[in-house]
């Protein structure tokens, strides 16, 4: 499958094999392992290069979150380091469901870059194509990419407080309050609406139908033309939710800060239990 925002792995050879300027960005990263480097050297996609999560999509954590958008002055000089050229398409994976390159994904269209796409199925697709991996380490020329903010439209705390439509990407025990793993409190943002990642795709990784996907959001409330917010841990998975949200045709406007900016702010009301208005226990 082709589209605007995802590519399969056969497109993706095909295009790799036209000639046509592409950048291939690996962006290998996990809550529990965050350094992908040595997952990229066991093998990657021919020519792509690795992305750091931590330190290349995010500034250092603050009140601002566990993954505050990072300034972009330091994105521009990162996707230059990349070999990002002015009108290269990007293409970025991973081997998690899309989970952490949807970050890059989002990001980068932030930032004004028109083509950025997501190789739906990540490495796994690739190699089910019966696709070559590689253990080089490519030093790409610089790039002359220039980027600017804002290019995609964000919620701050009091716009995620008052937004019509809230959706919870974290797991739904997460969203409950019956775990947090890493955030300063358990629960959610009063008003959101559960929303789990892990439902956007099917069982190999991949996403599911435009049209799947425009039922599930449209039984979660969202409405084409009207923004859906979207949050989850630290602004990583929300990505993620916003790719899916935007291939069923809504209008997905990202929390950066999420729930780590939010649980971390004394001031800010949690709720906790399954729904919405229900079973509140302010802390």
């Amino acid at each position: 499958m082709t589209t605007d925002h995802l590519i399969d792995a056969v497109a993706l050879d095909r295009l790799l094999g036209s000639g046509a300027p592409v950048r291939l960005l690996d962006v290998r990263w996990t809550l529990p392992v965050p350094d992908g480097r040595p997952a990229y050297r066991a093998g990657h996609l021919p020519g792509a290069v690795y992305v750091d999560l931590d330190t290349e999509l995010a500034a250092p954590p603050s009140h601002a979150g566990r993954h505050p958008l990072p300034a972009i002055e330091d994105l521009q000089a990162a996707a230059r380091r990349w070999g990002l050229r002015t009108g290269d398409t990007v293409v970025v994976y991973d081997d998690n469901a899309g989970q952490s390159a949807a970050r890059a994904w989002w990001l980068l269209r932030w930032a004004g870059v028109a083509d950025v796409r997501l190789l739906d199925g990540g490495l796994a697709a690739w190699r089910a194509a019966g696709l070559a991996v590689s253990q080089d380490d490519p030093a790409p020329l610089p790039g002359d990419v220039t980027l600017s903010a804002g290019h995609l439209p964000t919620l701050d705390a009091d716009g995620a407080a008052q937004a019509a439509l809230l959706l919870d990407a974290r797991a739904a025990e997460r969203y409950r309050g019956e775990s947090e793993p890493i955030d300063p409190r358990a629960g959610h943002i009063p008003g959101a609406v559960s929303a789990p990642t892990a439902a956007n795709v099917t069982a190999d990784g991949t996403f599911r139908p435009a049209a799947e996907l425009a039922a599930r959001f449209s039984a979660l409330g969202a409405r084409p033309g009207s923004p859906a917010g979207v949050y989850c841990g630290s602004g990583v998975t929300a990505a993620h939710q916003a790719l899916a949200l935007t291939v069923a045709g809504f209008d997905p406007v990202l929390y950066p800060g999420s729930w780590s900016a939010w649980s971390a702010d004394p001031t800010r009301p949690v709720v906790l239990g399954p729904h919405p208005t229900a079973e509140e226990a302010l802390r």
